[in-house]
């Protein structure tokens, strides 16, 4: 490598050229980089969504969830399993290692599906959910104006906004929400019926015959091919009216003689409130792995084209656009980044006192920066807030070997002036190649660690880890490929002569290090007792996995009885909002009731989505911060709307959770057993236990039970008695009161369902249902429905949801003013002792406390991995196991800092503190390599011990204190950040800047009498 110094200042002017390139390349792929605001955590997995219209979740589970849950068993990769059987659907998630390619696994369970379609009951059609992620709802709308209902809206974008913006690139599907869909109803009434002795099996069938077009292929006449089309589709509603069910007495019985046609909406388990009325919406879903911010782009510019085709008035208006996440979260990363380059600079330039040397330092920072983003887009990472968070981490890392060497070629020039310019500064550069090399190399394998994180957590920090150890390879790279070339052209000779400030440093630390010498055995007792003192202080520090990642709009679910109508939820809804908008922070509220067109998220009428759009931060007037806020509305909320459950929470952080582990809070207690009246017993025991634990915020058993069933029980021995069929009762159970649809309706290239059904008031009550009348084979007449079945009203499940095979129940809630880790500690010592469980019932923890408990048990087994790692590399560096464990011995001093600084701040520990203190670890070893390889450097060229000692110490001060300067002021800018996505790098920037302190105040103290007494006792290992 010595020779690539030789190299790089023979071929000066192509080192120039190359330069050039690698901005222009640079810039070019810095503005074609993939962008975000976060890194998508979503695991690899396929959801099987299945229609079961007018199932009840018990047969849901049995007929559908079941048996796709078997076809899909020992699936390749297969990690996990999991399903949720609701009223007329059911969804299986299925979980796969994160080595597995998506499209690759949805082929898998498309095969499997195929299958699995054989025994599912006729008219269930599973599909798979689209190839989006938690991340993937980017833009959402409303449909608005034009005097149009609810049913026009709901149509116009079914039909017409849906199938523009899926073509955009990017978009993998338009979800529908609210509104009314369009829908042809014929609504037979029961005594017409009767008195045309005709049954509603034979309406069914009539209008089912009587729509359809027919090919007859084509004749030849006349020398030309005629194709022949039979045509017979319905056309008009009354067309549908002129179908002739049957004849009596040579008269033909239309449809419209026997039933009521109209056009109307469809029944729906779902519904949309935009700031207290109801809507219809539209959901974008990005595909998996695209670029968001393009996508939205191009979504709005679709969207401008199309608000010009839609009727007049008609327009589409957004409510919510991860552009505008994007954009607060890069600004508060770049913010950031250009005031720690400011700061890094700064020191630069008070610390070198040269302005031409502090120049070539400062280039190397922009070039290092667009190297590493050339080397990201080859690589296909995303630019997003914790990538970027790995530069702002390492700005002030990629400058320490440009510091060690530009330092160290000033020096020489100044001191030996007169020599071969270019032959001073190439040995120089050789001087401090080695720990220059050394060192960055080791800061860069100091976050292998962060490497072998899995889960969640692997997928927020592998981007931060890739980044920063990118841009640590490039600035060595650029340290002695182009700073060498730099300084020829740049750094002139000058006098060597400390600036005031170092030399104001130095009259404070020549008396402070001559004392540390003459005293070794109280500087040893000194530093260890600070070293045990700040472990002492780590009991009191809390523990969470991550700190909320403040979005910039809230969610607030609302969770209500299981039974409640759709439109008692609408009104509580409207409630709502009005609570909400009378807070001046909030700008809109749009609520999601129920469940969308594609249910990737099922949920009945009782449950809603709200996303609450905030205001600037500067028009905010009752609450300075968002934890603030959200408390005031709690308590606003549960005095106003008692009986109903709220989980505070954000949209994609709610979206994603749920994806990730099937929960929607921050701590989740899985209940598994058999029978679903056990669990909810003792799911309920469990919530009375948590209700008293300190800090339990949003406390809410899943609602697996509570929901009003009607059962309709055929009496097998009465049927028998009229040669009436199980299936011939059963139809009309499904058709008369639940709807069948025995056809589609079209409208040019639109489709409508036909549906037949009885009216509501034959339907609607147990009285009018048991009198509906059931024909008696071979025209024998009818009996009401009553005397061959038992109707009873009863209580039953509200959905049954499903995990690993088992049944479980969730006992949820958020964690407020408190650690999660103290919090989860005090909650399973008094569920332990408080909740006993029958034979076969067990509990899993999970939520952010698991993934907080696989990370740490992670690090704790790599972190001394990567240290003996590091250990082997001193070695390797000084050939000598002394230097190397001099070295190692430099790593818990920098603990104390950190610790205390968090503890301070009232932070957590975390995994971003975590990280925080393996960056940490990096610089304390770069600031040691440089001293120790400088101290035996001048004992090779003949300096006794302590000259060595205390010259090294002298002249090396310098870029040890900018090293680990440049390092801390790098990341002040973290440390005070308020914008979106700071709260993740905080703790990290708290006990880096914190540990610096501390380890290099103890590096420049501690290790050189260290370094003295191993020397001079002549330690043998």
């Amino acid at each position: 490598m010595q020779r690539i110094i030789d190299i790089v200042l023979k071929n000066r002017l192509m080192v120039l050229l190359g330069v050039v390139l690698l901005i222009g390349i640079g810039v070019y792929s810095f503005k074609n980089l993939s962008i975000d605001a976060f890194p998508d955590v979503t695991n690899i997995q396929v959801q099987v969504i299945s229609r079961a219209p007018g199932m009840s979740p018990l047969e849901v589970e049995r007929f559908v969830t079941t048996p796709i849950e078997l076809q899909m068993s020992g699936l390749p990769g297969l990690k996990e399993k999991r399903s949720l059987s609701k009223f007329g659907i059911s969804v299986v998630t299925l979980v796969f290692e994160d080595k597995m390619d998506t499209y690759f696994v949805r082929q898998l369970a498309l095969e499997r599906l195929i299958e699995a379609r054989e025994n599912l009951p006729k008219g269930v059609e599973p599909m798979l959910g689209p190839v989006s992620t938690g991340l993937g709802e980017i833009y959402q709308y409303t449909m608005e104006g034009g005097n149009k209902d609810l049913m026009e809206l709901r149509t116009l974008q079914d039909w017409v906004v849906r199938l523009l913006l899926r073509g955009v690139p990017g978009v993998t599907d338009v979800n529908a929400f609210g509104g009314y869909e369009k829908q042809y109803q014929i609504i037979v009434n029961p005594e017409r019926l009767l008195k045309y002795n005709l049954t509603l099996k034979q309406v069914f069938e009539a209008v089912a015959s009587n729509n359809s077009n027919a090919s007859g292929y084509f004749i030849n006449m006349g020398g030309e091919q005629y194709l022949i089309r039979g045509l017979g589709l319905l056309k008009t509603i009354d067309d549908i009216g002129s179908i002739v069910v049957a004849s009596s007495h040579g008269t033909p019985v239309y449809v419209r003689d026997i039933a009521e046609l109209k056009i109307g909406p469809a029944t729906r388990q779902g519904a949309l409130v935009k700031n207290g009325k109801e809507g219809a919406a539209g959901i974008v879903l990005l595909i998996k792995g695209g670029n968001s911010r393009d996508v939205v782009e191009k979504v709005k510019e679709k969207v401008k084209e199309v608000n010009k085709t839609l009727p007049e008035g008609v327009k589409i208006v957004p409510f919510y656009d991860r552009a505008e996440l994007v954009k607060r979260a890069l600004s508060t990363i770049t913010s950031a980044l250009s005031e720690g380059a400011f700061f890094v600079i700064l020191v630069l330039f008070i610390f070198l006192g040269n302005v031409r040397s502090a120049l070539v330092v400062t280039l190397s920072l922009p070039l290092t920066a667009l190297f590493t983003f050339i080397i990201m887009r080859q690589m296909g990472l995303t630019a997003n807030l914790m990538s970027l968070g790995g530069l702002a981490i390492a700005i002030g890392m990629i400058v320490d070997g440009a510091v060690v060497i530009v330092e160290n070629i000033y020096r020489h020039l100044s001191e030996r002036k007169g020599e071969p310019f270019i032959h001073i500064i190439a040995e120089a550069s050789k001087e401090v190649l080695r720990p220059v090399f050394f060192g960055v190399l080791i800061i860069a394998i100091v976050f292998l660690p962060l490497f072998t994180l899995t889960g969640v957590e692997g997928k927020m920090f592998a981007p931060l880890a890739i980044t920063t150890t990118i841009a640590l390879v490039c600035s060595l790279l650029i340290s002695i490929l182009v700073v060498p070339v730099l300084s020829f052209f740049i750094v002139k000779a000058g006098k060597e002569e400390d600036t005031k400030l170092l030399a104001l440093i130095k009259r404070g630390y020549m008396p402070m290090r001559d004392w540390a010498l003459n005293n070794k055995l109280k500087v040893i007792i000194i530093s260890t007792s600070a070293f045990v003192l700040s472990l002492v202080l780590l009991p009191f520090i809390g523990k969470e996995f991550m700190p909320v990642l403040q979005e910039g709009s809230l969610t607030i679910q609302l969770i209500r009885l299981p039974g409640i109508s759709l439109d008692e939820s609408i009104e509580m809804e409207k409630k709502f909002h009005k609570i909400l908008l009378s807070f001046p922070e909030v700008e809109t509220v749009v609520s999601k009731i129920g469940t969308a067109e594609i249910a990737t998220d099922p949920m009945g009428p009782e449950i809603s989505d709200p996303i609450i759009t905030l205001k600037p931060r500067s028009q905010w007037k009752t609450a300075r911060t968002q934890e603030e806020l959200m408390e005031k509305m709690r308590e606003k909320l549960e005095a106003s709307m008692p009986g109903v459950g709220f989980n505070f929470t954000q949209p994609i952080a709610l979206r994603v959770d749920e994806l990730i582990s099937g929960v929607k809070s921050q701590v989740a207690i899985k209940l598994f057993g058999d029978d679903i009246d056990k669990l909810k017993e003792k799911a309920d025991e469990i919530a009375k236990v948590m209700s008293t634990i300190k800090g339990t915020a949003d406390l809410r058993v899943e609602q697996v039970s509570g929901q009003p069933y009607l059962h309709i029980d055929i009496d097998r021995q009465a049927i028998a008695r009229y040669g009436i069929n199980i299936s011939d009762v059963q139809q009309i159970v499904e058709v008369a009161i639940g709807g069948g649809s025995p056809t589609d309706f079209f409208e040019g290239n639109k489709r409508f369902n036909v549906l037949v059904r009885f009216p509501e008031d034959k339907r609607n009550n147990l009285d009018t249902i048991g009198n509906i009348l059931v024909p008696i084979p071979e025209g024998r007449g009818s009996i009401p429905l009553k005397q061959i079945a038992k109707l009873t009203l009863i209580e039953g499940p509200n959905q049954i949801s499903r995990e690993e095979g088992q049944r479980r129940i969730v006992i949820e809630c958020n964690v407020k003013n408190r650690d999660i880790g103290g919090f989860v500690e005090d909650a399973q010592k008094k569920i332990e002792s408080q909740v006993k469980l029958p034979a076969g019932y067990t509990i899993k923890w999970g939520g952010q406390f698991e993934n907080q408990q696989r990370a740490m048990k992670r690090l704790m087994i790599i972190v001394p991995v990567t240290l003996l790692l590091i250990f082997l590399l001193l070695y390797w560096t000084f050939n000598s196991i002394k230097n190397a464990l001099l070295i190692i011995l430099n790593i818990p001093f920098a603990f104390p800092g950190g610790i205390v600084a968090l503890f301070i701040s009232g932070q957590y520990l975390s995994v971003p503190a975590s990280v925080g203190f393996i960056a940490l670890f990096g610089v304390a070893v770069l600031n040691g390599v440089v001293l120790v390889s400088y101290f035996n450097k001048l004992r090779m060229e003949g300096a006794s011990l302590d000259e060595a000692i205390r010259k090294g110490t002298e002249l090396r001060l310098r870029p040890v204190l900018m090293t680990a300067l440049v390092a801390m002021l790098g990341l002040v800018p973290l440390l005070f950040a308020t914008g979106t996505g700071s709260e993740v790098q905080k703790p990290l920037a708290t006990v880096v800047v914190g540990g610096l302190i501390t380890s290099t105040l103890l590096t420049l103290v501690v290790l050189p009498t260290l370094y003295r007494w191993f020397e001079k006792e002549k330690v043998e290992f």
